[in-house]
């Protein structure tokens, strides 16, 4: 049957093209494209491939690391024991503050504040009604676990304007927490091993070529 038997050569012949050269036992197998018979991704053009993205990968990581570590700079550091209101303008600086009041545990102080400044930018009437209750149960209740130091006076007044509360109705109650941490705590926290360590290490990192 002669077209069996071309069918048959035929095939062979395909398969010799598609099959690799027999190999030797224990040889390794050579490296390819990724487009070869067997179809592997071992090849070195996507080894080194693979290689230059994990190392410009590692780079970036390492630039985003670096950066970060030298994050707050030395001249911000400074400024914090030349103005109160520059450290709470600066993340970072609210940050180590607030671990400084932490070990003091006087950090509903700082929470507070924070949280009366963000109510005084909003201006949606239901979100002032929600954020508003939601400082006084945390901060402002004598039953709130996280009670912060306000006199009578400016307690009772917060009790007055509940029924309508304002964006504005925490304001006397902020200022009076600013001043509390202005006078009391921010002195100590210039003081603090915390705040001198921070200012040795951006000393160094600057004498650092």
């Amino acid at each position: 049957m002669p077209w069996s038997v071309s069918g048959v050569e035929m095939r062979k012949r395909q398969a010799a093209h598609i099959e690799p050269p027999p190999q030797a036992p224990g040889q390794p197998r050579p490296n390819t494209c990724c487009l070869c018979w067997c179809g592997c991704c071992k090849c070195l053009w996507n080894e080194d491939r693979m290689e230059r993205s994990e190392r410009q990968t590692c780079t970036k990581m390492d630039s985003i690391e670096a950066a970060e570590e030298q994050r707050p700079s030395l001249e911000e550091v400074l400024s914090w024991s030349r103005s109160f209101e520059l450290m709470l303008r600066s993340l970072e600086g609210r940050e180590v503050f607030r671990e400084f009041l932490r070990s003091e545990y006087s950090e509903d102080n700082l929470l507070f504040w924070l949280a009366c400044e963000d109510l005084k930018k909003e201006t949606d009437s239901a979100l002032v009604d929600e954020k508003a209750r939601i400082i006084y149960e945390d901060y402002v209740s004598i039953l709130s676990p996280k009670e912060v130091s306000l006199d009578s006076r400016v307690r009772e007044g917060i009790n007055q304007t509940l029924a309508e509360p304002s964006n504005l109705m925490y304001e006397e109650a902020q200022f009076q927490i600013y001043t509390l941490m202005h006078r009391d705590s921010f002195p100590r926290f210039l003081n603090s091993s915390l705040y001198r360590d921070l200012l040795a290490n951006r000393r160094r990192a600057c004498l650092d070529p």
